[in-house]
């Protein structure tokens, strides 16, 4: 179910369980598939570990739609960039959109599979200063 795999990713990824948190996703089996699902939560999680030093995920069903909130605290993505940052192979100021191996698939990667679940992602600005991923995927 959710909670189980994003508290999954985010400990794999931040494993002393500091740098993020994860709130409020509702326990929910989802028509996805597990193995992609994981996928794009690591690629969105490991981006906003990379540059900043807080994240927070949280999530909630409405209107039959799963939305998961990943905010953090670095530097952000300035707005006229942000359609570029999804662009396999570019690399924006700061790097921001790089994967684990650097190559700059990360975000397209996850996008794709979003896509690939009817669903999208879009960034803006968080609340706590830096770059807010939100993914919407119908459930």
């Amino acid at each position: 179910s959710s909670p189980t795999v994003v508290n999954g990713v985010a400990r794999g990824i931040d494993r002393n369980a500091t740098r993020i948190s994860v709130r409020d996703v509702p326990d929910i089996e989802l028509p996805l598939k597990p193995n992609a699902f994981r996928r794009l939560l690591s690629n969105l999680l490991g981006n906003a570990v990379r540059y900043a030093d807080n994240v927070k995920v949280k999530g909630g069903v409405e209107n039959r739609l799963l939305t998961i909130l990943v905010d953090d605290d670095g530097p952000g993505i300035p707005a006229k960039n942000r359609e570029d940052a999804f662009r396999p192979f570019v690399r924006l100021d700061h790097a921001r959109n790089l994967d684990e191996t650097g190559t700059g698939l990360g975000l397209a990667i996850a996008l794709d599979i979003a896509h690939a679940h009817g669903g999208e992602i879009r960034l803006d600005d968080s609340p706590t200063g830096g770059l807010r991923a939100v993914v919407q995927i119908p459930v």
